[in-house]
């Protein structure tokens, strides 16, 4: 069901879909049914043959009770949403026919006990279209249209699904505020109005009353909370101070000034999965175990971040990676999704490879190369005709290729900031070029699929000597 040809997707939204239900039980007569936003209200719609009505169908319903014009019509999709799986839905698909299934895709894609499997029941929300340009975004000027953006766009932040420094989501806290209460309001107005709604209204929870510490434990939550809600005035002083626009144009241009700022975060708008890595080994007896990881694909490339630090772990570009699905072999095995990338040990250039275990790397592997294709076809469409690429867009060579590789390398530099990748707390496989071919894993090239370049990939055979190395 999540891979016939490319829309589906990823991880839970927590405790707010624990208790919702959308799909009635009759197939024929007239039933209620709730469609959640990401503001955590509904769109409630009474509808006949909703037993047999496709996704597309009911598109148009929600579209035209949000009051959502045509021009927007791929900006949103169906999902299905639980505390143990999301799924996108394609407009082929028929919501209350997968509802009924959905038990089978929880065994199907997670590791989730039978008791809770039997006790889960999803919601279907309207949500970001994970194949929608986040380019296009900035061109939308309906008010409404950009208001279940900014409202989803927060729900992540809030929820620590899409990490960011505190500089940043201190500057996203007071957009919100500017948002939601208005830009004009003194100091003594914003403080109570930021009391009364609570700073994880604004502040992702982690980063407000998160940290722990010893220094945090002798101030107190009250103290922190004193210091927060001061940084937040005062960022909010300075974006009411040098906003410009008019007071009727003054909610749009705030939600593009918030969706422009999640657009640097390089997961935004990604489709989530859950999975464990391997942790380094450690101590004497070498013990590593295994890390809880998010992943997060999109059209950009792929994103694996810590769960619990809300730090990104690995960012890749589909130009920077290959990658594989494999399946269990014997009973007890793991799916594991392979992701390849440049890297260096001791000054050697090596390839490295991190596993990562998911019932989910199916779907994960589907829409990698989903996205891929995608990329392929929209980058075709800047090259001639003749489908040859042009002397402007044609690469020097060797020269070229050095460049390509500083690139990568400077991605996956050492960096204190949480979107910087930490390819040094990974537990990789590394390998060169002059050791034994690895016959069970060749991974599918990324770069392959970009066939306007003027040269082949650089990348060479998966090959690793008779030990590999756990870097």
């Amino acid at each position: 069901m999540e891979r016939d040809d490319g829309d589906f997707l990823p991880e839970p939204s927590e405790d707010s879909h624990s208790q919702r239900g959308s799909v009635a039980s009759s197939v024929t007569r007239a039933q209620d049914l709730l469609v959640y936003l990401a503001s955590d209200s509904a769109v409630h719609l009474t509808l006949e043959g909703l037993g047999c009505m496709n996704a597309q169908e009911l598109g148009r319903n929600v579209r035209e009770a949000l009051n959502i014009p045509n021009s927007a019509v791929d900006v949103f999709a169906f999902w299905f949403c639980s505390p143990l799986l999301d799924l996108q839905l394609k407009p082929k698909h028929l919501p209350y026919k997968l509802c009924r299934q959905w038990q089978d895709l929880l065994y199907r894609f997670t590791e989730a006990p039978a008791e809770d499997i039997s006790q889960d029941e999803p919601c279907l929300m309207f949500k970001r279209n994970v194949f929608y340009p986040r380019s296009k975004e900035l061109q939308i000027e309906d008010e409404g249209v950009l208001r279940l953006l900014y409202d989803e766009a927060k729900m992540n932040i809030l929820e620590g699904r899409y990490p960011c420094d505190p500089e940043h989501w201190l500057t996203l806290g007071a957009l919100s505020c500017a948002v939601e209460l208005g830009t004009g309001l003194d100091d003594q107005a914003l403080t109570a109005a930021i009391r009364e709604k609570k700073l994880s209204s604004f502040l992702p929870a982690h980063a407000a009353f998160g940290g722990g510490g010893f220094l945090s434990t002798l101030r107190g939550r009250g103290g922190r909370n004193a210091e927060m809600e001061h940084n937040l005035i005062k960022e909010y002083r300075s974006i009411c101070s040098s906003a410009a626009t008019g007071p009727s144009q003054e909610p749009v241009a705030l939600m593009h000034q918030y969706l422009k700022s999640c657009h640097a975060l390089p997961y935004y708008g990604c489709a989530f999965f859950m999975g464990e890595i391997d942790k380094p080994a450690q101590g004497l007896l070498h013990r590593g175990g295994r890390k809880a990881v998010s992943v997060g694909i999109s059209l950009e490339g792929v994103y694996v971040m810590d769960v619990k630090e809300k730090h990104v772990l690995l960012g890749l570009k589909f130009s920077e990676l290959s990658w594989d699905h494999s399946y269990p072999e014997t009973e007890g095995d793991s799916h594991i999704l392979w992701l390849e990338f440049d890297g260096e040990e001791a000054g050697v250039h090596v390839n490295k490879l991190l596993k990562i275990y998911s019932k989910q790397a199916e779907l994960m592997s589907g829409l990698i190369e989903f996205c891929v294709e995608l990329r392929s076809v929209a980058e075709s469409a800047a090259v001639g005709t003749d489908g040859e690429v042009t002397p402007s867009q044609e690469p020097t060579g060797r020269e070229t290729n050095e460049k390509t590789r500083e690139r990568r390398q400077g991605k996956l530099r050492r960096q204190s900031s949480v979107v910087c990748s930490r390819v040094h707390s990974l537990s990789t496989i590394s390998y060169v070029d002059d050791g034994k071919e690895i016959k069970r894993l060749k991974p599918k090239r990324a770069a392959s699929f970009f066939t306007r370049q003027a040269q082949p990939p650089t990348y060479s055979a998966v090959q690793v000597t008779e030990s590999l190395e756990q870097g």
